[in-house]
């Protein structure tokens, strides 16, 4: 399966709850953290919810 990096590149700061959330739900904690899942429908979910808050890129 193909796995997905992930790195917030803005601050959670004044954002909604379930935005944070979904934040810490990724392990993403500071700014410029990077951390990889699997590419799985949820966490392809997860990333379109935050995508103005992360950047991604898919490993192969």
């Amino acid at each position: 399966m193909a796995r997905i990096k992930v790195t917030q590149v803005k601050s959670q700061i004044g954002r909604l709850q379930n935005q944070k959330r979904t934040l810490e739900a990724l392990g993403l904690r500071r700014m410029n953290q990077t951390v990889e899942h699997e590419a799985t429908p949820t966490i392809i979910g997860m990333v379109n919810t935050v995508k103005h808050l992360v950047s991604y890129e898919e490993i192969k």
